[in-house]
Formats: structure tokens, sequence, C-alpha cells
């Protein structure tokens, strides 16, 4: 996903921040209104660097992913001038700082839950809850989850993965009511996990094959937005139960930053609460038939 250190250009740095500063207009940056006609979109390099408080030629060199020692104020400053969010700050960092040697040649140790949180996963009754890691593997689902998605446990391990069921699978097109959204959220995620495991063999694997058989996939990765999953809302259209629409909290397990356990509620007495509860009614008497692929 990235170039390796020394003398070769960090094209990921390079690509990214010329996707930040395309997106970023001068006037919401405080340079005041532009009149003069423009030839690229945003702003300019000179302003950018203007706006840090650093050199035209730093910055210049910066962008272009041949600066790999640019301290942290830098960094700052430059987050600050492109009015990067939390999470496209971080992402800056990632990429910025050159990875050593050893990490290069470390390959992704496969993730394992413990049989506690497994324990809490099935106690979970009533409430939608799965454990996801590396790449948006999910590591693990208690059965209402699998209810509401599908049934990860019966796919090979390769498909346990939450961007291959929202772009392979075309149920999820029917059960993600707004598809678009969910499925641009998830190619932000995955170029935030880009960042900070750039050389993970599976996540390359996982990219290319989505880029292959999903043109909007491959849009949306060119694009290098990032996202960190941590709470939100999402709908759902579900072929038994019908409309429903519940908040989702991310928490990141201490031990193990890139897993997360995710619980999804309904607000209480709600239509998605009864078509909740119905669902799980229907779980237990083992109806639910959902369809896996």
């Amino acid at each position: 996903m990235s170039t390796s250190a020394g003398r070769e250009p960090n094209l990921e740095l390079r690509d990214f921040l010329r996707s930040r500063r395309a997106r970023t207009s001068p006037d919401e940056t405080g340079l005041g209104p532009v009149t003069s006609r423009r030839r690229v979109p945003g702003l300019r390099r000179e302003e950018v660097a203007r706006l840090a408080g650093i050199s035209v030629d730093y910055y210049v060199r910066l962008e272009r992913g041949r600066n790999p020692n640019a301290s942290a104020s830098v960094l700052e400053a430059v987050a600050r001038a492109l009015r990067l969010d939390a999470a496209e700050r971080a992402h800056l960092f990632d990429l910025a700082r050159p990875k050593p040697a050893s990490a290069r040649r470390r390959t992704v140790a496969p993730q394992r839950v413990r049989p506690g949180l497994l324990r809490l996963l099935d106690s979970l009754t009533g409430t939608p809850a799965m454990i996801m890691g590396h790449r948006l593997d999910v590591l693990a689902a208690n059965p209402l989850a699998k209810a509401l998605y599908t049934d990860f446990d019966a796919l090979p391990h390769r498909d346990r993965n939450l961007a291959r069921f929202i772009f392979l699978d075309p149920t999820a097109r029917d059960l993600l009511t707004d598809w678009e959204t969910a499925a641009c959220g998830t190619v932000a995620a995955l170029r935030l996990y880009a960042g900070r495991h750039p050389h993970d063999p599976r996540l390359a694997e996982l990219v290319g094959e989505l880029s292959v058989h999903d043109e909007d996939f491959s849009q949306w990765w060119a694009d290098h937005d990032v996202l960190e999953y941590t709470h939100g809302t999402k709908q759902y259209r579900h072929p038994l139960v019908g409309e429903l629409t519940l908040d989702y909290e991310s928490l990141t397990l201490p031990d193990d930053p890139d897993q997360a356990l995710y619980l999804y509620t309904a607000e209480p007495d709600s239509p998605s609460a009864h078509a909740l509860h119905l669902l799980d009614s229907w779980l237990a008497t083992g109806a639910t038939g959902r369809a896996t692929s």
C-alpha cells in the first residue's frame, strides 16, 4: 500500500495530501474570496504552505512524498491548514512517519477472540453484536447480528469480511437502505486501516479483488477519504421484519486496538425496537431463514 523508505517517494502520502488540498477551498481557510481564475481545484501549494507557516519548497517536497522526517509540529500545521478531521489527521501521521524495515517484513498476525469475549457476545440477547478486526474481518458475531446481516460463520474464513459482504453479496444492496453511504464509509474505513498497516498482504488482496469486481469501490478508493467508525446510525430493510433504524457504538478492545466490539441498539419502544424484538423471537424459533452467499 505504501512505498518503501529511502529515496523512493511516498506515493500514498502524495496522493492523500493532493486529494485533501483539492477539496479545500480558499474561502473556508480564511484566505478570503478568490476572484482570479484558478487552474487547480482547492488550494494551491503555496497557499497551504502559507497557512501552515512553512516554506513553499518544504511543503512541495512533503506533498511529493520526499520528506520522510517531517516533525510532529509541521504535520500538525499542515493538518490545520487542510482542515483535517481527527481520522484524517491520524492518517496523515501514519503515512508521513516511515515504517521501520522490520515492520515492512513482518506479516500481520492472525487475530483471535478471547473465550470470555465470545461468552459476552452470546450473552447479549436482544442486541446485535459483532467483533471486527483487521480489514473489517468479522471475527465473531452473536446470533442476532448474523440474523441481521448474514451467517458469517457459515462462510469460508477469507469471506468473513464486512467489505466483501457489502460489495460482493447481492443481498447487501437490499438490506442496507442507503447502500452507497454505507459502502463509501466502508472504503474510507479500509483506507484508514491501510495507513496503519500498509504492508498487510491480505489487505492488498482484498482491495485488488473489490477493485476488479466493483467500479464504485475502485472510484471511492482513489478518493483517499478516511473514516473511523466510532458511533452512528444505520438503516436497514430486512426481508423478514422490514425497516430498522439502529444506532451503533464501536468499543475498541484495550489489549488489541485492531479489534472492536460493535453493538447495535434501537430507540426504546420505537418501531425499530419492536422489529428487532420480532427478529429475535423468530431467531429463537429458528424461523429467520437468512440466506448466505
